[in-house]
């Protein structure tokens, strides 16, 4: 698995991540309950097989089944914490809850530090940036974390694209984006223009993580409704998997996985740079 440095933190993180979303939600792309003892077994498996692999970089949230995916991934990397860089989230209003959404947090993963946190955000209001930016805000509670040594490095996700994220990413307090980029979502990133939150965040030295990079499925559905018999010549998880990766401003894309089988077919693809591409040469218009 080849390693990528994340921004401004220096950590060295594998490119593809495991992310914890289908491990802690009922029912999340396909049938799941998270509660079964036995799914907690499975994705346990999972990690273990991705660690084996040379995937060290393992993102979660308390909001993946109200803290299942945390402790899901206490149980099976606390005898690998110090090989792994550990990220979770938060949702908070103000310094009190974002204290209080961290201790559980380290609770739940069995850990005494977390190497990142993120403000866990969708698509972001001006409301909500006063939340994180106010006096005694989210932001001075991420402050005070890091100062203790009970966070490492600070950082926010965002769904969107608007005015809002860049105006955080402006501020320079917070060391990692995670943005949503994929094949069908590419406002991040617009290389023919040299615009997009990617590069502003580029521009302030900060990790850049992105997520959904086989789109949620929503690409392929897509496909199987235009040509059922499509997947059988065309490798979808290789194909846009190897074009996120292609892209240079990326330091690690998540991929949400529950088995070993999915784990490997990941890393496979990782390690195979066979389907990389020329981003700017694929957004080349005119004739040279």
């Amino acid at each position: 698995m080849q390693q990528r440095i994340l921004g401004r933190t220096g950590l060295a993180v594998s490119e593809v991540g495991f992310g914890g979303a289908p491990a802690g939600l009922r029912n999340y792309l396909g049938e799941w309950e998270p509660a079964d003892p036995a799914a907690s077994e499975q994705i346990e498996r999972a990690i273990e097989r991705a660690i084996e692999l040379g995937i060290n970089y393992f993102d979660t949230a308390p909001g993946y089944g109200q803290g299942l995916s945390e402790a899901m991934f206490g149980r099976a990397l606390r005898k690998h914490r110090d090989r792994v860089v550990l990220a979770t989230k938060l949702k908070a209003t103000n310094e009190v809850e974002t204290r209080r959404s961290v201790e559980q947090s380290l609770d739940r993963l069995q850990t005494d530090h977390l190497d990142l946190l993120q403000y866990h955000g969708g698509w972001y209001s001006e409301a909500d940036v006063e939340n994180i930016l106010k006096p005694n805000g989210v932001l001075a509670g991420l402050r005070a974390l890091r100062r203790e040594g009970l966070v490492r490095f600070i950082g926010f996700t965002s769904e969107g694209t608007n005015g809002a994220v860049s105006r955080l990413i402006a501020t320079d307090e917070f060391d990692t984006l995670m943005i949503c980029y994929n094949l069908i979502f590419q406002h991040p990133y617009d290389p023919s223009r040299q615009a997009g939150v990617m590069y502003e965040a580029e521009a302030h030295q900060m990790g850049i993580v992105v997520m959904r990079p086989l789109t949620s499925g929503t690409f392929q559905k897509w496909l199987r409704w235009v040509d059922p018999e499509i997947e059988s010549r065309v490798n979808w998880p290789k194909a846009l998997l190897s074009f996120v990766l292609s892209n240079p401003l990326v330091d690690v894309a998540i991929v949400g996985m529950r088995t070993a089988q999915e784990v490997e077919a990941n890393c496979a693809i990782a390690e195979d740079t066979s389907a990389r591409i020329d981003v700017d040469e694929l957004h080349t218009r005119y004739v040279r």
